[in-house]
C-alpha cells in the first residue's frame, strides 16, 4: 500500500499499516530537511485524561472536549467527532510507544495546560522520532516525490504517477492513503476562493500543502466537504517568510497594546479579550485592513510583558519617531493613542512609557475549512454517497468533516494522528482481506 504525504497523519498511517502487516511506501513531496508537513511547527496536541499523568496535569474529560468541540465547530460529522473524542485519551501513549518524548508539566518555557501535552523538543523532534520508527519498521520512504496523478488500475488498486528528480515513475498499489494536507498553500487557489486580498496573506505552514491531492481525490469521484472561503487565520509578523513561519512568527501580545492600520487609525475586535484564543479573532480583522497590514503598538511596560518573538520589534524613543519608521502619519497615530489612553477600559494598559515598540502584522493562514468527505473508516466517500473500498484520506485534507469552522488549540495534531492511525489500520486490513 502507499501513503501520500509525510506529515503526522501520513507517518501515523504508515506505522499503523506496517504494524498491521502491510508493506508500505510513503511518498513525501518535500525534501528530507523539510519533511513533516505543518506538524513540524506544532508545539502541543490535545488529549483527554481522567487523572494527572507524567506529561499533563489535572484532568480533561471526554465530556469537556465534546462540549468545546460543539461550541467551537458547530455542525460536524457526529460519528467522526465521537471517534476523535474516543481516541483522544490514547494518542499520547501511542506516540510515546513509537518514539516520541513528552515534556513534563511545569518544565521548560511551554505554558501550563491540562488540555494539551507538549512534545519534548517541539514538533520537529516529534516528526523525527516517528520517521526513525517508520524506518526501523521497514517503511520505504521517498522524498522529493510529488504524486501528480491517481488513476484506477485496470484490474484492482491504483496507479500513482510520481515525479522525482524531474523524472516520472508509476507506482502500482492495492490501496492508497492520502495525507497530503488541505488546500491553502497555492496562491492561485487562495485568489480563486478568498479573493485578491489573499495576496497580502502569509502561509504559516508548508508550501507543499497546495490542494492538488484534494483535486485528484475529487477527480476520482470523491465528495468535497466544507467551505473553501472560510479558514483559520491569525496575526503573524509581516516580516516573516511567506511560507513556513510556523508558531514562532505568531503575534500573541495584542492584549498588551494598541492596534492601528496603515493610516494610523485604531482598530479593535469586539470580544477578543485577553484569552489565549484572542489571536483567532484578530486574524480575520487584520485581513480586512487596507493592504492586509496592521501594527501592534506597545510601550516599554507592554513590551516587557510580551512573549518572546522570533523577530525583534521595531523600537523608537518617541511615538513620532516610531510613526516615521512605520510610514504612518504621526498625527493620526498620536490621536489614536490619546483616545486609547483616555478610555477607562484601557486604564491598565496605556501606551505611555518610552521607548515604544511596534510589530507589523499580516494575516497568517493556518488551514482552510474545506476538504474531502470520508466515513468512519477514513474511506473516501463519493458524491453519490457510496465509498471507495481502497482509497483513504486522513489529516487536514479531511479535517472539515470535524472542523467546519473555528479551531481548538492542539487539535490539528490530535486529529491527524488519530485519523492517520485509523486509515493505516483499515488500509492494512483491506490489503490482507
Amino acid at each position: 500500500m502507499t501513503v501520500i504525504g509525510g506529515g503526522i497523519a501520513g507517518l501515523c498511517a504508515a506505522i499503523a499499516a506496517r504494524r498491521g502487516g502491510a508493506a508500505v511506501r510513503l511518498v513525501e513531496a518535500a525534501p528530507r530537511p523539510l519533511r513533516g508537513g505543518n506538524a513540524r511547527h506544532g508545539r502541543n496536541f490535545r488529549l483527554t485524561h481522567e487523572t494527572p499523568l507524567d506529561y499533563v496535569p489535572d484532568t480533561y474529560t471526554a465530556a469537556e472536549l465534546r462540549a468545546e468541540l460543539h461550541n467551537t465547530t458547530g455542525d460536524t460529522d457526529r460519528a467522526l467527532t465521537e471517534l476523535l473524542i474516543e481516541r483522544a485519551d490514547s494518542i499520547a501513549g501511542w506516540l510515546i510507544n513509537h518514539g516520541v518524548h513528552l515534556q513534563p508539566p511545569g518544565s521548560g518555557v511551554m505554558p501550563y495546560s491540562r488540555r494539551t501535552a507538549f512534545p519534548l523538543g517541539g514538533g520537529k523532534a516529534m516528526i523525527n522520532a516517528l520517521y526513525a520508527t517508520a524506518n526501523r519498521m521497514g517503511v520505504a520512504i521517498s522524498y522529493d516525490s510529488e504524486a501528480r496523478s491517481l488513476q484506477r488500475a485496470e484490474d484492482e488498486g491504483w496507479t500513482i504517477n510520481v515525479r522525482s528528480a524531474g523524472a516520472d515513475a508509476a507506482i502500482r498499489t492495492r490501496s492508497v492513503v492520502v495525507c497530503a494536507g488541505g488546500p491553502g498553500a497555492d496562491p492561485a487557489w487562495l485568489h480563486e476562493n478568498l479573493g485578491s486580498a489573499a495576496a497580502g496573506w502569509m502561509i504559516r505552514g508548508t508550501p507543499y500543502s497546495d490542494g492538488r491531492l484534494l483535486d485528484l481525490l475529487i477527480a476520482a469521484g470523491g465528495c468535497a466537504i466544507g467551505d473553501p472561503t472560510t479558514c483559520h487565520v491569525v496575526p503573524v509578523d509581516a516580516r516573516g517568510p511567506q511560507f513556513d513561519g510556523g508558531i514562532v512568527t505568531r503575534i500573541t501580545s495584542i492584549p498588551l497594546g494598541l492596534v492601528v492600520d496603515r493610516s494610523g487609525a485604531r482598530i479593535d475586535v469586539a470580544g477578543a479579550g485577553s484569552q489565549p484564543t484572542h489571536y483567532a479573532k484578530w486574524g480575520p480583522r487584520i485581513a480586512a485592513c487596507p493592504g492586509q497590514l496592521a501594527y501592534l503598538i506597545l510601550d516599554t511596560d507592554g513590551l516587557a510583558r510580551a512573549a518572546p518573538s522570533a523577530l525583534a520589534p521595531i523600537t523608537a524613543p518617541g511615538l513620532s519617531d516610531l510613526a516615521a519608521m512605520l510610514a504612518i502619519d504621526p498625527a493620526a497615530l498620536l490621536q489614536s493613542i490619546d483616545h486609547f489612553n483616555a478610555t477607562p477600559a484601557n486604564s491598565t494598559r496605556t501606551i505611555a512609557e518610552p521607548p515604544f515598540a511596534a510589530y507589523p502584522m499580516r494575516p497568517g493562514l493556518t488551514f482552510v475549512h474545506y476538504g474531502i468527505k470520508v466515513d468512519a473508516t477514513m474511506r473516501v466517500v463519493r458524491a453519490d454517497g457510496s465509498r471507495h473500498d481502497d482509497l483513504f484520506a486522513a489529516g487536514m485534507i479531511m479535517a472539515a468533516n470535524v472542523l467546519r469552522r473555528g479551531y481548538l488549540a492542539g487539535l490539528g495534531i490530535t486529529l491527524s494522528a488519530v485519523f492517520g492511525q485509523i486509515a493505516g489500520e483499515e488500509a492494512a486490513r483491506h490489503v490482507h482481506g
